[in-house]
């Protein structure tokens, strides 16, 4: 059985009887959508999924930067005057 990583869950047909309500509901928390009591989807706001795809990319380039530290002798030393 998955588990449901959401403190409110709903299941998909009282969903769409009306989500702006369930959103409000929630005061900003994700909602695990429910399809037979499994979790088909979280319904997270608009903000929560800006903040969480600026961490992603942020991870990204963190892991971009580990891997070009080992190749240091690589590196093209430049002055910031040039750049």
């Amino acid at each position: 059985m998955r588990q449901v990583l959401a403190d409110f869950s709903v299941s998909i047909s009282e969903l769409k009887k009306n989500p702006s309500a369930l959103l409000a509901q929630a005061s900003g928390s994700p909602i695990a959508v429910l399809n037979h009591n499994k979790p088909a989807a979280y319904l997270v706001p608009a903000e929560t999924y800006e903040t969480m795809m600026d961490m992603l990319e942020d991870l990204e380039l963190a892991l971009l930067v580990e891997e070009r530290k080992g190749d240091k002798d690589k590196a093209i030393l430049v002055s910031l005057d040039d750049l």
